[in-house]
């Protein structure tokens, strides 16, 4: 991922293309701590607090953060290999793109979408070279 790139401040969408080198186990109770496999994975969130997308997308690439949702524990334990950000955009139709691409898959049932009441899950499981982009 291009460290240069700028972000935007305004609300929106974003995806984040996250690269486990090892199997993790979730200590998520809620989700039947699951453990997912090492591989690649998307995660599509939402950005609509102050400081928007910058703000959002800038704290799941520090480490050492609480970990306050879900994808904390992938971005503590594995790598953000690329950013997608969509000012105005919904994580939910981010989702349903993703979705329909071939070899995709729902790992973990809930995984960041327990306040969604369109998707089963905001994770997808994806090949080691999917393009954010596509």
């Amino acid at each position: 991922m291009n460290d240069a790139f700028e972000l935007s401040k305004r609300p929106g969408a974003y995806a984040l293309l996250l690269h486990l080198s090892r199997p993790l186990r979730l200590p998520i109770a809620r989700l039947r701590r699951p453990t997912l496999a090492a591989g690649h994975y998307v995660y599509c969130g939402s950005a609509h607090g102050p400081g928007g997308l910058a703000a959002r997308v800038g704290r799941h690439l520090r480490h050492g953060k609480t970990r306050r949702w879900h994808v904390d524990h992938l971005t503590e334990r594995g790598e953000v290999v690329d950013v997608l950000c969509v000012p105005d955009g919904s994580e939910c139709e981010l989702i349903r793109r993703f979705g329909r691409m071939a070899a995709v898959g729902e790992p973990v049932a809930g995984f960041g979408s327990s306040d969604c009441q369109q998707c089963t899950t905001h994770l997808l499981s994806v090949p080691a070279a999917f393009d954010l982009t596509a």
